[in-house]
């Protein structure tokens, strides 16, 4: 089978699957019926002419033909430079492209013949550009639609100038300045005049006469001169309607007549002259888009404000149920209405809120909100997993925690949604072990972790984020790369996945290499951000992160060391496994002699001896770079010694590695008090520290409890590559029932535990016919088999 071939066929399967996860895709792509092109297409990629098309702009284009009968099967594949949307009849079908960068450009492949008829049938698209605002994970070349039929049948609907395209002169990006939240956001949100919106452009009868003809690009030399177009590998988002309610403060109009009016049929009427600011909560965070539908308001305004949370009079946030003496602060669309009847406001790109505030100003006209809704959308994992204990508070933790990885995963991971929307590798590494455990699906892991390597420049960094313009590196986290291919190894069997990244992955390991300071034997100055953790100050750096010899970054050197020479020895290419590990065992002898303390007992950040922290004592344990011996007396010193600098909540997920390594797992449940805090804090999402005006309330990194209640509290983890067996080692606390479930390739795998007496459980374990494993418990072995098990064990 030809390599093309094989990509059919892979991408095949992927859209049986993901074009059935949204209700608003629902045709599919029957098996061995398209040809997925790669490169460049026939069509033309099209545009508007006499506009800047490096500039914010957002456009119509719409494509009228005539079918002599319903067709069967209408396969389109479609693409747009920044975003578009595409409406078939006037349905909207499909909204892309997936983010990538100009080398590898997605395209969206989808069967729209539900959606056509016999006789006249238009495609529409609604195509835009945010310019200078664009989010950093948005890259561009210029504006631009390319849409083209899979076979000869289809080739009537190519792009080209039998198009027609116009710019909406309703649309004005409006800019939210960072300061106003002392922070980056993610882009320009959305100004809409409505008096010069072309209302129904979508539908079939639209006359589209007085639009124009579009130009297109100039055929590229070669197919990767401008993009490069790829068959998008991850499904559909999913889009999901929910209610907007929760109507908490009204400010400037009858309060009752807008609660009786809401409550009743859902509309709200502002009286002429008047302005109203009505503030809902919906309890928990969403991503969405904001769907408001409005009757009358000419010259009116209404600003729509979207917060994670509310702030008080000294700027900070405190408890996020909390709204008395409490305002809105955040970013915001604003629209005019035209005195029209049920139009409807709906940003370009999703917003993230709890908090939802209009300000609505009216003129001589009174206006009326005939319906307000959000269409929830995110990543469509589901949850395959669960977790439930006698301590209901876990339970809490638990759902909390999948919220939080849910909100934060859209065509990539994200470190927030509110935010800058960046997949950062040190985040995604955390969030596709999240996804692995709970949801069981891989696709944006194996996404992630090729986009990563497509940003890869040629002496070997990762870029930290990507997709994403400029070039921004943090070295420690091309490593965590790495941790993600020995995760999908572990986790995965597909050896042909790993194959391709094994030079990738060298060089990565060779860049360091080339960085040791021959003088000390550690990782010497490197350049760069060599973030760690937000403990550090300045900027997350450790001592010895700017001037080399820090024992925190070469000892994730030794930790990456260690995976890649596993994975090297899985490859057969044994002389390098040999290498890479004997390099490790060389770095640890010299982080030890160099950095050890004989008098704390402890292992310093530098030579120096100067700074202690939790975090490059993790590592000393994590990479047996201090004997096994001394390692519960050291994970005990790290969990009570004051002094030392502590982990965030980000580095939690290698502080229970490290608990776990020291035979001290079973202490897990206590160390969860930062996550019982943020709960009575009214956090319905976790956020990025615990820092009292945090910036970010949804960071994906702090939802590490879903996957340890699974991996560390039920103890389910690969007993070998490739998940082909398991290894169960329970670490229960002071719980007195446990049960889980995760799914694993072959079927769920599901344990229950219960206490018979002090110091003794009984265990319920259920396998995948064909899984076997073993279970651990102190001393005590039990071989696993596929199907149920009874086991009585000791545990103190």
């Amino acid at each position: 089978m030809t390599n093309f071939s094989c990509i059919a066929k892979r991408i095949t399967s992927f859209l049986m699957l993901f074009l059935s996860c949204s209700p608003f895709i629902t045709a599919q792509v029957k098996s061995g019926t398209i040809v997925y092109p790669r490169g460049s297409f026939d069509a033309d990629w099209i545009s508007c002419p006499d506009v800047n098309l490096k500039s914010y702009g957002v456009f119509h284009m719409r494509k009228v033909f005539e079918l002599t009968s319903r067709p069967k099967q209408f396969v389109v594949h479609v693409s747009g430079d920044q975003r578009y949307r595409l409406f078939a009849n006037g349905t909207p079908v499909c909204f892309g492209p997936a983010r990538g960068d100009l080398r590898n450009w997605n395209y969206e492949t989808i069967d729209i013949a539900p959606y056509l008829k016999t006789g006249k049938n238009v495609l529409a698209v609604q195509l835009w550009n945010m310019g200078s605002g664009a989010p950093a994970a948005q890259l561009t070349y210029q504006t631009g639609f390319i849409l083209q039929g899979n076979s000869n049948a289809e080739q009537m609907v190519n792009t080209n100038n039998s198009w027609r395209i116009i710019q909406n002169k309703g649309y004005f990006p409006e800019p939210f300045p960072p300061s106003r939240l002392a922070s980056y956001i993610v882009g320009s949100c959305d100004s809409v005049v409505f008096k010069n919106y072309p209302f129904g452009w979508q539908n079939i009868n639209y006359d589209d006469k007085s639009w124009l003809s579009p130009v297109s690009e100039t055929k590229p030399r070669y197919y990767t001169e401008k993009r490069s177009l790829i068959p998008r590998s991850i499904p559909m988002m999913e889009e999901k309607i929910e209610p907007i309610t929760g109507i908490v403060r009204i400010l400037g109009t009858d309060t009752s007549a807008i609660l009786n009016s809401f409550n009743k049929n859902g509309s709200i009427t502002i009286p002429a002259n008047t302005k109203a600011t009505i503030l809902f909560d919906r309890k928990t965070l969403t991503t969405a888009y904001p769907e408001i539908t409005f009757s009358k308001g000419s010259n009116g305004k209404v600003k729509i404000t979207y917060a994670e949370s509310l702030f008080n009079s000294e700027n900070l946030k405190g408890n996020r149920n909390e709204i008395k003496n409490k305002t809105i602060k955040g970013y915001y669309d604003v629209f005019l209405p035209d005195g029209g009847t049920a139009h409807t406001f709906r940003p370009l790109w999703t917003r993230t809120f709890r908090y939802i505030q209009f300000d609505i100003t009216t003129g001589s006209e009174p206006m009326v909100i005939d319906k307000m809704q959000s269409v929830f959308t995110a990543y469509p994992f589901k949850e395959h997993a669960f977790f439930t204990s006698n301590d209901s508070t876990l339970h809490e933790i638990w759902d909390v925690s999948w919220r939080t990885a849910r909100l934060c995963a859209n065509e990539t991971y994200m470190d927030c949604p509110y935010y800058e929307q960046l997949q950062y590798v040190g985040d995604t590494r955390i969030q596709a072990l999240i996804s692995l455990y709970v949801s069981g699906d891989d696709r944006l892991m194996r996404n992630a972790i090729e986009q990563f390597h497509q940003s890869q420049i040629p002496d070997g960094l990762t870029m930290d984020a990507y997709p994403a313009g400029g070039g921004k590196f943090i070295p420690p986290f091309s490593l965590f790369w790495i941790a993600m291919l020995h995760d999908f190894y572990w986790y995965r069997d597909d050896e042909k996945f790993i194959e391709k990244y094994l030079i990738p992955m060298e060089a990565i390991l060779k860049w360091f290499e080339y960085r040791l300071d021959n003088n000390s034997g550690m990782l010497g100055k490197t350049g760069y951000w060599n973030f760690v953790d937000w403990s550090f100050s300045p900027k997350g750096i450790p001592s010895g992160g700017l001037e080399g010899n820090s024992s925190i970054l070469s000892l994730q050197y030794v930790y990456a060391l260690e995976q890649a020479a596993e994975i090297f020895a899985h490859a057969k290419q044994q002389q390098k496994a040999d290498y890479y590990h004997n390099l490790g065992q060389k770095i640890k002898r010299a982080v030890y002699a160099r950095c050890y303390d004989i008098n704390n007992r402890l292992l310093a950040d530098s030579p120096e001896r100067k700074a202690f922290s939790q975090h490059a004592n993790i590592w000393s344990i994590i990479t047996d770079c201090i004997p096994f011996k001394d390692q519960e007396a050291t994970m005990e010193r790290i969990m009570n010694d004051s002094t030392l600098t502590a982990t965030s909540l980000y580095y939690r997920f290698y502080y229970t590695k490290a608990m776990k390594k020291a035979g001290l797992g079973s202490l897990y449940l206590s160390s969860l008090r930062p996550w019982k805090q943020m709960l009575d804090l009214g956090f319905s999402t976790f956020p990025e520290t615990l820092a009292p005006n945090v910036r970010s309330d949804c960071h994906a990194w702090s939802a590490s409890p879903c996957y340890d209640f699974l991996a560390t509290v039920c103890g389910i983890e690969p007993g070998t590559p490739g998940f082909a067996t398991v290894r169960i080692s329970p670490n229960l606390g002071n719980l007195k029932a446990v049960s889980g479930e995760l799914p694993h390739p072959l079927g769920p795998i599901k344990v229950s535990y219960k206490k018979i007496k002090e110091g003794s459980y009984s265990a319920h374990i259920e396998l995948p016919a064909n899984l076997n494993g073993i279970f651990i418990s102190k001393d005590q072995k039990v071989i696993l088999t596929g199907g149920k098990q009874e086991i009585t064990f000791k545990y103190e």
